[in-house]
This record gives structure tokens, C-alpha cells and sequence, in this order.
């Protein structure tokens, strides 16, 4: 059987913390940040420390905004998501800065069926 192409795409994403309305009461500074490439999160190494709530509430959506999305679904307009403290005023912006190849054979062991496409 001749080579496939399987080959796709994913968008590098940066989150930033930005101030929102209310005061921020959660240890997360207005301008913090880190990147999202492939699976790996990349913190810059003068980052501040980052709380693991909001963390955690961020990562469910990164996969998600990885991936190409018609241009009317919410995944591709929605960039702001809330801290999830409910008195927290933080809010976390998902930027696409790029994207980026990866490969099917590259990134698990699990064959392609047959009629993959």
C-alpha cells in the first residue's frame, strides 16, 4: 500500500490573563500568559505562578480551539472565558497565533482505517 498523506493541522494558541470588570482576587496577573503548541503548554520562563482552578477550567476548551471551526460556530468567535471564581473578575483571552502540521504517525500508534480519507 502506497504512503497516505496523514498529515493535519492544529492552531498554536496563547492564553492571557486580562481584567475584566470586577477586581481580581485570584493570584493570576493582568498580562500573564502561556501557549499552547501541539499537546505541550509552554510557559515563558520569567512566568508567574498560575493558579490550577482556572487552569483547569481552561483546559477542557483548548483542544477545541485548536482545531478548525466553521467560521458561525461560538468555538471560533468565544475568546474570553470567565475565571472560575465566582468572585474573580479575571478573565482569559484564547488567541489562534498560528497553525501548525503534525502527523497521524507521529502522534499516536494507532493505525488509520483503511478508508481514511
Amino acid at each position: 500500500m502506497a504512503d497516505r498523506d496523514d498529515s493535519f493541522e492544529l492552531y498554536d494558541l496563547r492564553v492571557t490573563v486580562v481584567a475584566g470588570e470586577a477586581p481580581m482576587v485570584c493570584d493570576h496577573p493582568e498580562g500573564a500568559s502561556f501557549d499552547v503548541i501541539g499537546e505541550m503548554l509552554v510557559f515563558p520562563p520569567d512566568a508567574p505562578r498560575f493558579p490550577m482552578y482556572p487552569l483547569a477550567a481552561l483546559l477542557p476548551l483548548l483542544p477545541a480551539k485548536q482545531r478548525p471551526t466553521h467560521p458561525h460556530d461560538w468555538m471560533t468567535t468565544d475568546a474570553e472565558i470567565a475565571c472560575p471564581d465566582p468572585y474573580c473578575g479575571g478573565r482569559f483571552r484564547i488567541t489562534r497565533t498560528g497553525r501548525r502540521v503534525f502527523r497521524h504517525s507521529e502522534t499516536t500508534l494507532v493505525p488509520l482505517p483503511e478508508d481514511a480519507e
